[in-house]
């Protein structure tokens, strides 16, 4: 690392280094995140120096940015928790395991990296306090996570401390390449809404210094701070876009059947996270992209139970839309309405999963083509309400999106769809299991 960066990163962590440090390498006792002493001197060095082997084996970079591993060091029910990402990647584990809380996790850095702030991304900031954890005398608790990212510049690590309780703001945050920290922050000042950050600048200056928000990424805020004049700031800005672009490239998706039954006044057919305008998108795709939904309806005749020969809409002029299941000739069709909780959740994440960030009521990088960039789907309670067949199809489709490297799905299921996607090649399963 570059010893000015070094000795600067040194003293503005000071105050929180613990907050971001390795728990399997600092005391206990020394933890922030669950109520902790001051920091001591080692244990300041312990974070601002990045352990390389800490980092991920070096491998041929992603084409596309994408999440390889997610870290919960204190969070919820986790602690000190890796999980690696692939394509299809399952948390399955019994109730109570943090299969919810891990998906909030991704879900949470995410909105972060879109530009949200704390308050929306932690809409409940106490739930993901670590279990047990005491506040400390200043009344202070709270959690720390992070995740890698891969892509053309390479893996790129960003860890986040928060703190919730008595206020919610952020603590510390650290971007790192390679062993070297490309931008850390720290709060200095609690009587301030800010954190005092400093980042790779290279050249004569070594490192730059600036207040930052603390209830905002700090990561997502650089590429609106740093030129790129120096070959330092370069690589900054190569790291810390590709982690926005990760991250804003997620769509969190729980379809609910009872909002998807009731016909839909026509709109622009971006697909929303419930799922309650899938007859308008179903609109859209019938006219814009008829490959697509012609898979879909395929996809369709395993998920929905009697014959099926299409899918169609009704949609009068200036009326709202219906969707409709096209049962073949001589047969009424039938509304969507009346299918089962399981068919229409079926069919919304069938439709997610075979489509792209354009169909989806999300925001990705706007700066790069859709083809540089990988779509992750999110997916809370994935399989509820299906059986087996559609459980199965689903990751069929999953499978088939994720080797063509543009849908990536993390999702948490029950142990039945465990046991399937166990035996499948190129799926993923985090057993969460005590």
């Amino acid at each position: 690392m570059d010893a000015t960066l070094d000795a600067a990163v040194g003293r503005i962590t000071a105050t929180t280094a613990v907050a971001l440090a390795d728990p399997l390498t600092v005391p206990a006792q020394a933890d922030p995140a669950d109520g902790a002493s001051p920091a001591s001197a080692s244990a300041v060095r312990a974070d601002v120096t990045v352990d390389a082997a800490a980092e991920p084996a070096r491998q041929q970079p992603h084409r596309r940015p994408v999440l390889t591993e997610l870290r919960l060091s204190a969070f919820g029910p986790h602690r000190a928790a890796v999980f690696p990402l692939g394509p299809v990647t399952l948390f399955a584990g019994p109730s109570g395991s943090g299969k919810s809380q891990a998906l909030a996790a991704y879900e949470a850095l995410a909105a972060l990296g879109s530009g949200a702030t704390l308050e929306e991304a932690f809409p409940d900031p106490r739930a993901r306090i670590p279990d047990r954890a005491v506040p400390d005398a200043q009344r202070r608790r709270g959690f720390r996570l992070g995740c890698t990212v891969d892509g053309p510049a390479g893996p790129v690590r960003l860890d986040l401390a928060v703190q919730a309780e008595p206020t919610l703001r952020i603590v510390g945050e650290r971007l790192s390449q390679d062993g070297q920290i490309l931008l850390a922050t720290a709060l200095r000042d609690p009587g301030r809404r800010s954190v005092q950050a400093a980042w790779l600048t290279g050249g004569a200056i070594g490192v730059t210094r600036a207040p930052l928000s603390d209830d905002r990424l700090g990561t997502a805020l650089l590429p609106l701070r740093v030129a790129g004049s120096t070959a330092g700031q370069r690589q900054v800005l190569a790291a810390a876009e590709q982690a926005v672009v990760a991250l804003r490239s997620v769509f969190p998706c729980d379809p609910r059947p009872h909002r998807m039954r009731a016909a839909v006044p026509p709109g622009e057919g971006r697909l929303l996270g419930d799922c309650a305008n899938l007859a308008d998108v179903l609109r859209r795709t019938r006219h814009e992209c008829g490959t697509r939904h012609a898979l879909l309806a395929e996809a369709a005749r395993t998920g929905c139970a009697g014959p099926v020969a299409g899918l169609d809409v009704l949609a009068p002029a200036g009326g709202p839309v219906t969707a409709v299941l096209d049962r073949g000739p001589a047969r009424p069709a039938t509304e969507l309405a009346r299918l089962g909780a399981g068919e229409l959740r079926f069919l919304a994440l069938a439709l997610v999963l075979l489509t792209g960030p354009g169909v989806l009521a999300m925001d990705p990088a706007a700066e790069l083509l859709s083809a540089q960039q990988a779509l992750t789907v999110l997916a809370d309670g994935f399989d509820r309400g299906l059986d087996r067949r559609q459980s199965a199809e689903l990751l069929r489709l999953a499978l088939l999106s994720g080797g063509r490297g543009h849908i990536r799905l993390v999702a948490a299921v029950g142990e039945e769809t465990a046991v399937t996607a166990r035996r499948l090649a190129g799926v993923s399963v985090v057993d969460l299991t005590p």
